[in-house]
């Protein structure tokens, strides 16, 4: 057991596991990704992804058609926006960075602050988020209805005379479910499979450090690299909100529309996280723990795209985190060499090369008069 333990960790991880707190100790060790998870009641099959793929880029899925989940999710910005807080529904400003959904099928809750619990929930969620899709279910559903092949699709898939909004949700869920790490295309896991040349030598020891030294493990930790838990970890405000006035529109109505006691209101200058969903005081500025695969295509980082480089990343952690963390985060006391060879390592544990995806051909609408044929 220890040789195997040793293989997988190295030798100077393994002895500094030891001095770590038992809650580091006892957590999951990395490994490659499993298939991903698949609820009973949203069964994939070929046909479903074809249309899921469809819809995730078909604008008719939003308020005034510009705005499809590829919007905000592009598969040559690393699945999300390329930049530090999200796109906006025209006239308005998200308030948060767009998450890659880099297999975000794995996640038991997608958004930062864990207000939804499956990919099919996440994408009704952001079609009709009045900052995000800004669709009304019923309207985007009469938009499917008004296009002969999605009609016929619909009707393929899930047995409908028509397509029902709902079924949408679950064809995209389909679709996400595929966009998922291969392993073979990733360092780390070619490592773990046996190829011991798979990662350079600072890659092998930035584990160690990983590991050991520097405590990744503790919450990074499984074949996802997150224990999906959440934690405050004093990550600083973004910059936006202080300079474009619609961003301070944008959360000052999020607090407000979220239901937040009047002080807190008046005091809010930053995101809340967790608390939006717990109102428990001990959870403002929590955020789910991001899984830290794929991370060399997926910049920036953190809930807010506050640190741009994988650099940033560790010198925020090596500091002991930010101001008014909560999570127990304490100085690393990583030197240049170290901080360097855990970037190697976790630029290992991306693939090769970005996943990317062409737009698939969108189908037309209808005219009324072909409808009634």
């Amino acid at each position: 057991m220890t040789r195997h333990i040793t293989r997988i960790l190295g030798s100077t991880a393994l002895a500094a596991l030891i001095a770590l707190p038992a809650f580091a100790q006892s957590a999951p060790p990395l490994a490659t990704l499993p298939p991903p998870p698949v609820p009973a009641d949203n069964p994939m099959t070929p046909e479903k992804v074809a249309l899921g793929e469809k819809l995730y880029w078909d604008g008719r899925l939003s308020g005034n058609g510009s705005m499809p989940c590829s919007a905000c999710h592009l598969p040559d910005l690393g699945w999300g926006t390329g930049g530090a807080i999200s796109f906006g529904y025209p006239g308005t400003q998200h308030w948060r960075n767009s998450q890659t959904i880099l297999n975000s099928a794995y996640y038991n809750k997608p958004f930062w602050d864990g207000s939804v619990t499956s990919l099919e929930s996440q994408a009704k969620g952001a079609a009709g988020g009045a900052v995000a899709g800004n669709g009304d279910g019923s309207m985007m559903e009469m938009r499917l209805r008004f296009v002969p092949e999605y009609v016929a699709a619909f009707r393929e898939v899930f047995g409908t005379e028509w397509p029902i909004i709902s079924h949408a949700w679950a064809a995209i869920a389909a679709y996400e479910r595929t966009i998922v790490t291969d392993a073979t295309k990733v360092p780390f896991d070619r490592y773990l499979a046996g190829d011991a040349d798979a990662m350079s030598g600072a890659a092998k020891r930035g584990m160690d450090i990983y590991n050991g030294k520097a405590g990744c493990i503790s919450c990074h930790n499984g074949a996802l690299a997150s224990d999906q838990k959440f934690y405050n970890l004093g990550v600083p405000a973004a910059e936006e909100f202080g300079i474009d006035p619609l961003y301070q529109i944008t959360l000052r109505w999020e607090l407000y529309q979220k239901g937040v006691p009047e002080d807190v209101y008046r005091k809010g200058d930053d995101d809340l996280g967790l608390y939006h969903v717990t109102k428990r005081p001990s959870d403002k500025h929590k955020f789910r723990t991001p899984s830290l695969r794929e991370l060399r295509w997926t910049e920036p980082y953190m809930h807010n795209g506050a640190l741009w480089s994988l650099a940033d990343v560790v010198e925020f952690y090596n500091a002991g985190g930010g101001e008014g963390q909560t999570a127990g985060l304490q100085p690393l006391g990583l030197d240049d060499g170290e901080k360097a060879d855990l970037v190697a390592f976790l630029e290992a544990m991306s693939m090769d090369e970005p996943m990317l995806a062409e737009p698939p051909e969108l189908p037309e609408t209808a005219t009324w008069s072909e409808f009634l044929k």
